[in-house]
């Protein structure tokens, strides 16, 4: 048996909770095109900064990161809406030991930190 949306009767019930959310947060016609806030989490674990984001929607080949060792940047794509966060680290990280895994939305990036400032040997 084929079902339509009309023979839902929450078909649009959603649809109208992201609407009415958008009202209350002010991001209703937002120029920057971004639907909604990303939830991410920012966790200090001994010499590793792991950041965790809500990604709902969005498949792993929508997602671009960037980081420059203080700022990590998340740009996702899904059919409904566009994500752009920009981060600021706790500490400054190494970008290039970053790892990033993607599952049923939620993105884990991890980091190693480095040092503040490094000793400089006077010859």
């Amino acid at each position: 048996m084929d079902r339509d949306d009309r023979d839902d009767p929450f078909g649009n019930f959603f649809d109208e909770i992201e609407r009415m959310m958008g009202d209350v947060g002010g991001r209703r016609g937002d120029p920057s095109g971004f639907a909604t806030e990303t939830h991410v989490d920012v966790y200090e674990e001994g010499e590793e900064i792991r950041v965790v984001a809500d990604l709902p929607g969005v498949d792993k080949d929508g997602i671009e990161l960037k980081c420059d060792g203080e700022l990590l940047t998340i740009s996702a794509v899904s059919d409904r809406r566009e994500y752009d966060e920009r981060i600021r680290l706790p500490a400054r990280v190494d970008e290039h030991s970053a790892t990033a895994s993607f599952n049923n939305g939620i993105l884990e990036v991890t980091f190693d930190r480095v040092e503040d400032s490094a000793a400089i040997d006077v010859e």
